[in-house]
């Protein structure tokens, strides 16, 4: 299969300044992103989908491609994965005659996962030839049962049911919920031509662990992911 790695990393992140080129053990963070997709062992490509000229070339030192300038218009903070996914398939079938079977989608902010993992995942789509598409979870940390939104002062349950004695229960006694982690997501053209989204209406679980699930955001995470990579 023709499978292709896109990492989307706009340069306009409004938490950590230059997120995604910021140092981590003395290197770019995409860095970690580019070498676990060049190590997997089924990725066929490597691209970098950015608006910024400064993070393209970087990437193309870390060995990927970068081989567009996405544009500012589809690079804000209400983009979507849709806008990023239509420009580069649309970019490839324009200026190559490129068409993947699969869009493994690697977002630069999780360093610590593994090309293994990559493949396995890969692997996990690939037993399901019916699937739309695949998303990374983790078990949630905090449950939804245990969430609140307010309403005209008070509390109301984000999760509504009959039982008004849920939000009292151990967490072992609630059920199992995982939440996606910004790992790993495969897709397939067809899905986005065919349905108007990258995930689709049959997703393909792909559970994984904590210290792969890292995901960084804020300042903090950052320091926290530096305090992971001396273990």
């Amino acid at each position: 299969m023709e499978i292709l790695a896109l990492i989307p990393a706009r340069a306009g992140s409004k938490r950590v300044k230059d997120k995604n080129v910021s140092l981590l053990g003395g290197k770019p963070l995409i860095a970690y992103t580019v070498e676990a997709a060049l190590a997997s062992k089924l990725i066929s490509r490597v691209v970098v989908s950015t608006d910024s000229k400064q993070i393209a070339n970087i990437s193309k030192e870390c060995g990927a491609e970068a081989p567009f300038i996405r544009p500012e218009s589809i690079s804000q903070d209400d983009s979507t994965e849709m806008d990023f996914f239509e420009h580069a398939l649309e970019w490839f079938r324009d200026h190559e005659g490129y068409v993947p079977d699969l869009i493994v989608q690697l977002y630069p902010t999780s360093p610590f996962r593994k090309a293994e993992t990559i493949d396995k995942a890969i692997k996990e789509i690939q037993r399901y030839p019916d699937a739309h598409s695949l998303r990374s979870v983790t078990l949630c940390k905090e449950h939804p049962y245990k969430m609140w939104v307010i309403e005209n002062s008070q509390l109301k349950p984000f999760v509504k049911g009959k039982d008004r004695n849920t939000h009292t229960r151990s967490y072992h006694l609630l059920p199992t919920v995982y939440i996606q982690n910004a790992s790993i997501y495969i897709t397939k053209p067809s899905t986005i031509k065919n349905t108007g989204t990258p995930i689709g209406d049959i997703v393909i679980p792909f559970p994984m662990g904590e210290r792969e699930s890292i995901d960084i955001n804020t300042h903090l995470d950052l320091q926290f992911a530096e305090m992971v990579l001396t273990e």
